[in-house]
């Protein structure tokens, strides 16, 4: 018995099977990612190691060359690229094609793990990534408001952030050309050597006493109660009243004997502006799985949510590249040759062949097999409502 016979003597066989096919077709479509380019890792490592305070050349012997002679011994690598520049050491580990880059980054990472102890104790834990498409921003916003930089730059982290990140998909925000608030000690040399303090004394004196130090817990027959020493500091007045010395008994040196202590900004390391206009600059990255479409709109219409909450900030949210576009702009052009490739067939059909049936049958059949996710939104609605006018009328034919 062949499908043929099957088909005729069975029919609800048949339409079970491919409506299970049908189904499995549109699960699978519904949960394909779109993506501009495919998702491939380089067999390439990078391992920064941050360095605070210190010039090129000590990054380099303190640094970068023990980290480079514990990879030594490293499985699969081709060559080592070593930058050591101020307060940063950055190390690119080229691998050979094939090798197993997981298991290199695990090697890698114990290697360094086992000469820590040799390394700085000032410097940062070393920072290891491999290199990917996915690695690259997805989408670069402009941030303005009316409010001034430092409370603009608070808000923004402790509200405006927090809410972006929550949305699915999103891995990771730089932010740019920030202004942050700094509470600045100025100290004055002449003051210290009259009353005869270090800068260390001062340094030391303000560490010790910004800290909540837990100091054990108080017990009864009936109650345990918990003490902490409450030491942070709240205002600019509880840092001026810190003692650092008392060189002569009951004469103590508090810090506002010695310095001055102000309510700053930050030096700023970076500037973002957009057409001329300054704001913060806020670089988004999308988790490796996800949907880059998906993302974006969900993104898009988070920061029109945020604009509506904050009209009297005047804030605004202003995308100054979003990659989504040319995936949508390649996505909208392959559909569209497939409509033209279509049309092509069935004329040549027509003209060759002079059956004007099995061109009916090419133009309508392969556009209503196409199935266009309901985010990727054409350009072109004209062509879409002759397709839909098209499975119409294949659905009345049959």
């Amino acid at each position: 018995m062949n499908l043929t016979d099957i088909s005729i003597k069975r029919p609800s066989l048949i339409i079970v099977m491919f409506s299970v096919f049908t189904l499995l077709g549109v699960i699978g479509f519904m949960n394909l990612s779109y993506e501009l380019m495919p998702d491939f890792n380089q067999p390439v490592v990078v391992i920064r190691t941050i360095y605070p305070g210190a010039e090129p050349e000590e990054v380099e012997s303190s640094v970068s060359k023990k980290i480079e002679d514990a990879l030594s011994n490293l499985e699969g690598v081709d060559f080592v690229v070593t930058k050591s520049m101020p307060n940063a050491s950055v190390l690119i580990v080229n691998l050979k094609y094939g090798t197993d880059l997981d298991k290199t980054m695990q090697d890698a990472q114990r290697f360094i793990d086992n000469i820590r102890k040799d390394l700085p104790a000032d410097i940062q834990s070393p920072v290891m990534s491999k290199v990917s498409p996915n690695d690259l921003p997805m989408m670069s916003v402009s941030v303005t408001s009316n409010l001034n930089g430092a409370d603009f730059y608070q808000q923004l982290k402790e509200d405006i952030l927090p809410q972006i990140q929550q949305i699915k998909g999103v891995a990771e925000i730089t932010v740019l050309g920030a202004e942050e608030r700094e509470i600045q000690v100025l100290v004055d040399q002449d003051k210290l050597r009259y009353y005869k303090v270090s800068m260390q004394q001062v340094v030391e004196a303000i560490n010790r006493s910004g800290l909540d130090i837990p100091a054990g817990k108080v017990e009864s027959d009936h109650t345990s109660n918990s003490v902490r020493y409450i030491g942070k500091f709240s205002s600019i007045e509880d840092i001026q009243n810190v003692m650092v010395s008392m060189p002569v008994p009951g004469s103590p040196v508090y810090v506002k004997d010695v310095a001055v202590v102000e309510d700053h900004v930050a030096d700023q390391t970076s500037y973002s502006r957009y057409n001329g206009q300054a704001g913060i600059g806020l670089l988004i990255k999308k988790q490796g799985d996800a949907n880059a479409v998906d993302v974006s709109s969900a993104i898009r219409d988070k920061f029109k949510e945020i604009e509506l909450q904050n009209t009297s900030a005047d804030m605004h949210f202003i995308i100054a590249d979003d990659s989504t576009d040319n995936t949508i702009a390649a996505v909208n052009s392959v559909v569209e040759d497939l409509i033209l490739a279509v049309i092509l067939v069935s004329v040549v059909m027509l003209l060759f062949l002079r059956s004007f049936r099995n061109s009916l049958i090419v133009l309508i059949a392969i556009p209503t097999s196409l199935w266009v996710k309901k985010n990727v939104q054409p350009q072109w609605t004209a062509e879409w409502r002759l397709v839909f006018l098209l499975c119409l009328l294949r659905w009345l034919m049959w």
